[in-house]
């Protein structure tokens, strides 16, 4: 019995000597040479893009000069052989297809690893998490004066003067730019107004897209007000392009993406004319770390306010229960799901105690957390089919960060 229990310690100890060793191999061995897309896979579609051969798992992650301040697992934070050891059994495929997990604590990078299709300088397709960067893009506009958080509560119609109301279905007129905002416009198109509406795109540029919306859209009650998936991206992004100088694609790039040195990335044009609001984006994982760091920061990137502190707190905050039955990347220690501006909202429960978190998601598995009890920001790219990755996050990560 006694050499049985010595036998199983000791052979704890090596696995763990192994996954140390592994982390420092992938850290040290290879001098920080993080995988790279070469020019000719940068151009593959994403289902082409090859498997990596190895994992890249960084626990102390270089200052590659683009912002983003860095540290080491361990010593800034974190239980570091907790964390190689998650690292190790994502890269031996145990909780599905990942193609990078990046962990900032405190305001530093201190984990960063690639799997799978993840590269570097590989931007990831993005799918809903787009919602969110349209959603701070519209925070930036207030920032700069084109908007003021009281006009949030303002009706659309009041911002987009080309549309025809006497055609909208009843109530649509009193859509304001807070429901749009909190998925509560209570439009809904069914399948055949649908068809309809796309017979001929030409009647859905500009702001032909509101009106077709607003008069195809079933009729607007209590109960359609109630949160859920709809047209507000797309409301959005309408008022952005008439309140901001300019088009809303050029105020995308010179006052969301330049200001966080985001230069690498994919931003698609919708049927409207008008920048994808919801989703066809493509931004690398590191670009993902940017985007969550000026969250965490309240608006704040390298000591310039891009974004109201307001808008950020609201944006981040459980404003609507969700009622949907089952919450997307959860499981058994994920409860409470709720929706702000864009972000979605839920506990991760971690021993006795649930901490609450607001995160950027995607489908498939497109992530940004931001856990601010812990001053914890993860990132997370992914092609999951069937996506865990809030459990896993509640499940492996926090208890790395909670003492």
């Amino acid at each position: 019995m006694k050499n049985n229990i010595i036998k199983n310690k000791t052979g704890l100890l090596l696995l763990m000597l192994l996954i140390l060793a592994n982390g420092s191999f992938a850290q040290q061995g290879n001098n920080h040479r993080a995988p790279k897309a070469t020019a000719a896979e940068a151009k593959l579609k994403f289902r082409d893009i090859p498997i990596l051969k190895k994992a890249f798992i960084d626990a102390s992650p270089i200052d590659r000069k683009d912002g983003i301040p860095v540290g080491k697992l361990g010593i800034d934070g974190g239980n570091k052989a907790m964390i190689l050891k998650f690292a190790q059994e994502v890269a031996d495929g145990k909780y599905g297809n990942y193609d990078s997990f990046l962990i900032a604590h405190k305001g530093k990078l201190i984990f960063e690893s690639y799997y799978k299709k993840g590269r570097i300088n590989l931007p990831h397709f993005q799918a809903s998490a787009t919602k969110t960067y349209t959603g701070l893009v519209l925070g930036r506009a207030i920032q700069l004066g084109y908007l003021t958080m009281a006009d949030l509560d303002k009706p659309l119609v009041s911002f987009l003067k080309n549309l025809d109301p006497s055609k909208f279905v009843k109530d649509a007129e009193k859509i304001t730019l807070y429901q749009a905002l909190t998925m509560t416009t209570g439009i809904n198109i069914n399948a055949e107004n649908k068809k309809k509406m796309h017979q001929d795109p030409a009647k859905l540029k500009g702001q032909k897209q509101v009106q077709a919306l607003f008069e195809y859209s079933d009729p607007i009650t209590a109960k359609s007000r109630e949160f859920r998936y709809s047209p507000g991206p797309q409301l959005v992004m309408q008022v952005i392009d008439v309140v901001v100088p300019g088009t809303a694609k050029d105020f995308i790039k010179n006052e969301f993406l330049d200001k966080l040195g985001i230069t690498n990335y994919r931003w698609t044009t919708a049927v409207s004319g008008l920048p994808q609001s919801g989703w066809k984006t493509n931004i690398t994982s590191r670009d993902m770390v940017k985007i969550g760091l000026l969250a965490m920061n309240k608006g704040r990137w390298q000591g310039e306010q891009l974004i109201p502190e307001a808008f950020i707190t609201k944006a981040t905050s459980r404003i609507n229960k969700s009622y949907h039955n089952d919450i997307f990347g959860g499981g058994k220690d994920v409860s409470n799901q709720g929706f702000g501006f864009f972000w979605w909202s839920a506990d991760l429960k971690c021993g006795n105690k649930s901490y609450f978190s607001a995160t950027a998601q995607g489908g498939g598995g497109q992530y940004i957390f931001l856990v601010r009890a812990l001053d914890l920001m993860v990132v997370v790219t992914a092609y999951n089919r069937n996506d865990k990755t809030q459990q896993v996050t509640a499940e492996h990560i926090l208890p790395a960060f909670i003492k």
